[in-house]
């Protein structure tokens, strides 16, 4: 008999019988009363199951995390919260389940240990709520782009090449590590490697991507990235998933409007596919939120944070003007922030972009003309020199969301700036070589995936909006 889905039961316009459900118990209570839960949903559904017509030693294995299948009639629910129940007739039990060792037990855990059984959180209301999200959002993603005539490109995991230049990047090698080979220098022969060649996990797929949009004209990638960054804040993961776009004839201002129509767009249709996982995670941080001092709680509520970006225009503003700003602004001048804004060329902090997204200008913020000598080598250089032709996206809670720019075109001022940071040239050969034929005005940005569903979900860490987040001393799963 094949089995319907309990968000399809739960939406049905009528009463049915002779139905089948397949799902894991949640609750099991008077040995009558079974909560059950597939996935599809944040809801249950109840079954009421015939105790005196069912042996007693399936009863005994009806137990929180169990799968089961239940056949019965769809009936109005005589109890209050929802529209429907189960009246089973038959229950088997699928699979073995330890009640006694089984550890999401019906209670609140904390997310810590959830993190610890991450290969069973997705089974609790939250995680099941983030992953649908996750999920939506994700295809939000490429509806956007393939409405729009985008190409999607699958660029490598597998590269020789920084495209960020920070040189946080995990090494791939086949060479043994207790004896590798070494040249006459007395350095490791990666020429003995199985690529012939020193090659690492990609930080970003964008210099790749950029090759194809000077052919396709505008193609976008979303693939998992690595950074070895040792770090072990809320903030980061070793590896997350990037969504960068690349177009060419695009300019600094063209880019501006993408992003932010690109943002709006799939906040908006998530926020329009999920109505009850937000408002499940809205109530979730509520609750969190009561648990904090007043002064660290959020002002805004997620469905109002979300409304927020979605009903505001993207104030844009200079770099330099930000500078002037946040220097004169009252905590700097009261030492409140951690890193004190004293001149023009300090590396922006989160404090600071959300200082002029929540605090001064009450929008979401795009920030651009960057210091040159704080952005990466590809980003075009504006006419005085000390600029470049940067922007980054700020919005409230979370700060950086986004990181983009128009491309440095021109063959020559890319050559002299990749000489100044020490960038081999004979390394990006075939990148330059884009600059040498057909080379034009493009741009694009990169999204941090988990960074937008950690906005959107209201979670404030971004190990819990991955499925196994990796971070340092941490692969488990």
């Amino acid at each position: 008999m094949k089995h319907t889905k309990v968000k399809d039961l739960l939406a049905s316009e009528k009463a049915m019988q002779d139905v089948n459900v397949k799902g894991w118990v949640r609750t099991f209570r008077n040995s009558q009363f079974l909560a059950l839960n597939d996935g599809s949903t944040l809801h249950n559904i109840q079954c009421v199951i015939d105790f005196e017509n069912t042996p007693e030693e399936t009863l005994k294995r009806i137990t929180t995390g169990a799968a089961v299948s239940v056949t019965g009639d769809l009936t109005e629910s005589r109890g209050a919260g929802q529209k429907y129940e189960i009246q089973a007739r038959n229950i088997e039990i699928l699979g073995d389940s330890d009640a006694e060792k089984y550890p999401i037990q019906p209670k609140k855990h904390s997310l810590e240990f959830l993190r610890a059984n991450a290969h069973l959180r997705v089974r609790t209301n939250a995680f099941g709520a983030i992953m649908r999200v996750r999920s939506v959002l994700a295809y939000a993603v490429h509806k956007y782009f393939q409405d729009r005539g985008f190409v999607y490109v699958n660029t490598p995991i597998i590269t020789g090449a920084d495209a960020e230049g920070a040189g946080e990047m995990f090494q791939v090698t086949a060479l043994p590590l207790d004896n590798p080979p070494r040249n006459e220098e007395g350095h490791i022969d990666y020429k003995q490697d199985f690529f012939g060649k020193h090659t690492n996990l990609t930080v970003s797929g964008q210099l790749e991507g950029e090759t194809f949009a000077m052919a396709l004209g505008q193609i976008y990638t979303f693939g998992p990235t690595f950074r070895a960054e040792n770090s072990n804040t809320s903030r980061h993961l070793a590896e997350f998933w990037m969504i960068e776009p690349e177009v060419a004839f695009n300019d600094l201002d063209d880019n501006m409007d993408l992003a932010e129509d690109f943002i709006k767009y799939v906040i908006k249709y998530t926020v329009d596919h999920c109505a009850d996982d937000l408002k499940f995670l809205e109530g979730r941080l509520l609750e969190e939120e009561k648990q904090k001092p007043q002064a660290e709680r959020s002002e805004m509520a997620l469905l109002e944070k979300l409304a927020f970006v979605l009903d505001n225009g993207f104030k844009r503003v200079s770099y330099t003007e930000a500078i002037d700003i946040l220097k004169d602004s009252t905590p700097n001048k009261k030492k409140k922030f951690q890193y004190l804004i004293e001149e023009w060329g300090a590396d922006l902090q989160s404090e600071h972009e959300r200082f002029l997204v929540e605090k001064h200008f009450k929008c979401p913020v795009i920030l651009y003309d960057y210091p040159a000598n704080i952005k990466a080598f590809y980003m075009r250089l504006n006419e005085d020199q000390k600029t470049v032709r940067a922007m980054d996206i700020l919005f409230p809670g979370i700060g950086e969301i986004v990181g983009g720019s128009q491309r440095e075109e021109r063959y020559d001022v890319l050559v002299e700036k990749m000489k100044v940071l020490g960038i081999d040239e004979e390394e990006l050969w075939w990148y330059l070589d884009t600059r040498k034929f057909g080379s034009a005005v493009h741009a694009g940005f990169g999204l941090g995936f988990e960074r937008l569903v950690l906005f959107v979900t209201g979670m404030t860490n971004i190990r819990d909006v991955i499925p196994f987040p990796r971070t340092p001393q941490n692969a488990e799963f």
